[in-house]
């Protein structure tokens, strides 16, 4: 048996540097040593509730120090922690809590509406997060093996239930070490931005995990806000943001009326694809370096980024992290892995430490994910000679246009390099001739005006006869997912029945394709 807990992330840096200030929320500052502490004083909380070692137990909180001390005392416990979305309502997170078994859910006060209903609707307990630990802490962390179960992630799908991925203890100790030693290295005297949503993988791993398992220092925020975000950077003299690309866009347009910006050494973006127009923009208002990721839930999630080993490459997410493969495969093949050679676009496959055990209680679904020891990740990309990976869309969410392929984020870059576009999400609409037809929705600078007839033409000197949108929608908010991703299947919902923009031709011309 080898052993191996996720809670030694947070346990040796309280041993190494214990009076170190490990997390800030607002006023309040916390060392290693009393939050490991707390920790160990919730996992006795627990044990003495009849959890034990094995046992599933949910956590539903924002990003607030209690979220910290819950997660890492059912891992001391020796449990599995099950985060639920702050954004899901009652039967959404009963769900969840159903599905994956938790014997009990800790939640934060502001969510104890949906948490008494979710866990009585589950048929089991539901215990508030603060304060929950008060008497003699546990003296350490529970023995588990490497490949027992740490996080089970409820991955958002676009049709049905959600998934449960499996993650072990194994897969997200080395992703966040990974993370934090070699891929870009984060410093002990580093101060990281935690804005990212710490109930998602993202969070979990890059911002909190990665942070203490250096010693770093991480600073919370309990609901993403751009401006304030830009104050507590400036104040606490962070040195690290990482960020989904909607983040990046907000705190772009917090920066115009920004009295001072923080001076961050480097970013990291993820969850998404982040337009090169926003990266380079970015880069020069706040003086730094982006460097681009790529991850799933299922793999812990980061699977690749732009790393200095191999210099950064605007548009790409570098290079796979260390103990990691990443190739390209034939997307044909269901029953096989075929892989392509240099510069052929297929599918993204990945194998590795950081692939999940699993979908939970899905044989069916886990067999079609891991195909010949690779995980499909219904990615489209390429791989260049050089080893930079670029991700060309979501299979899911090509068009096929009249037989053509349009890839919504090549659309996507192009619109964001138009000054009134401040954001943009390309999907594809049903249409009677073409079968699918490029829908534009976009939200413009605050500010700026933007005619509708003007920016389809102008797209239209931009972008092949094919990719061109003919729809176009102006909006106030693009509906956002648990973890701050456009969610595409809202807005195909929404504009499934759009008008053809005026400028674009009625019927098909002599020039289109």
């Amino acid at each position: 048996m080898t052993s191996l807990s996720l809670a030694a992330v947070l346990a040796e840096p309280a041993r190494r540097t214990p009076e170190k200030v490990a997390v800030v929320e607002g006023d309040l500052r916390v060392t290693y040593a009393d939050l490991w502490r707390d920790a160990r004083r919730y996992a006795a909380a627990l044990l003495a509730r009849g959890i034990a070692p094995g046992t599933r137990v949910g956590l539903l909180a924002p990003n607030v120090v209690d979220f910290i001390r819950g997660y890492y005392g059912i891992l001391a416990a020796g449990g599995t922690v099950v985060p639920v979305p702050t954004l899901l309502n009652g039967d959404e997170a009963a769900y969840i809590l159903g599905h994956s078994g938790a014997q009990a859910l800790l939640y934060e006060e502001s969510y104890a509406a949906v948490a008494v209903q979710a866990a009585a609707s589950a048929g089991i307990e539901a215990w508030p997060v603060e304060g929950f630990g008060h008497g003699e802490p546990v003296p350490t962390y529970a023995t588990r093996e490497a490949e027992d179960p740490a996080v089970i992630f409820y991955t958002s799908g676009t049709t049905g239930r959600p998934k449960g991925a499996v993650l072990t203890h194994l897969n997200l100790v080395m992703n966040s070490t990974v993370n934090a030693f070699d891929a870009n290295p984060i410093r002990r005297e580093d101060v990281v931005m935690g804005c990212l949503p710490l109930f998602h993988t993202f969070g979990q791993t890059v911002s909190m995990n990665s942070t203490f398992r250096v010693g770093a220092t991480l600073l919370l925020q309990p609901r993403f806000d751009a401006a304030a975000a830009i104050e507590v950077m400036y104040r606490e003299q962070a040195t690290l943001f990482f960020g989904v690309p909607t983040m990046y866009v907000q705190l772009l347009e917090a920066a115009r009326s920004a009295d001072v910006l923080p001076r961050l050494r480097d970013c990291v973006s993820g969850g998404a694809s982040l337009p090169v127009a926003v990266l380079e923009q970015f880069e020069k208002a706040f003086d730094t370096t982006v460097y681009e990721g790529y991850g799933l839930s299922e793999t812990s999630p980061t699977a690749t980024v732009n790393q200095p080993w191999f210099g950064t490459r605007a548009g790409t997410v570098g290079h796979p992290i260390w103990g990691v493969e990443v190739e390209i495969a034939d997307e044909t093949l269901d029953d096989r892995i075929v892989l392509l050679g240099t510069g052929e676009l297929g599918e993204i496959v990945i194998r590795g430490h950081n692939v999940f055990a699993g979908y939970l209680d899905n044989p069916e679904a886990t067999d079609q994910a891991i195909v010949d020891g690779w995980f499909r990740t219904g990615d489209i990309g390429t791989k260049d000679s050089e080893g930079f990976i670029t991700i060309v869309d979501r299979k899911k969410d090509l068009i096929i246009r009249g037989g053509f392929n349009v890839y919504p984020r090549e659309v996507e870059e192009v619109l964001m390099r138009h000054p009134a576009v401040a954001q943009v999400a390309v999907i594809g609409i049903p249409d009677d001739e073409k079968g699918e037809e490029v829908c534009a929705v976009v939200i413009v600078h605050d500010g700026a005006s933007l005619d509708s007839d003007e920016l389809v033409a102008w797209s239209r000197e931009q972008l092949g006869r094919h990719k061109y949108p003919r729809h176009l929608e102006i909006v106030d908010a693009l509906p956002m997912g648990p973890s701050h991703k456009v969610l595409k299947r809202e807005l195909r919902a929404q504009f499934g029945t759009a008008v053809p923009a005026s400028a674009a031709p009625s019927g098909p011309t002599p020039e289109e394709v």
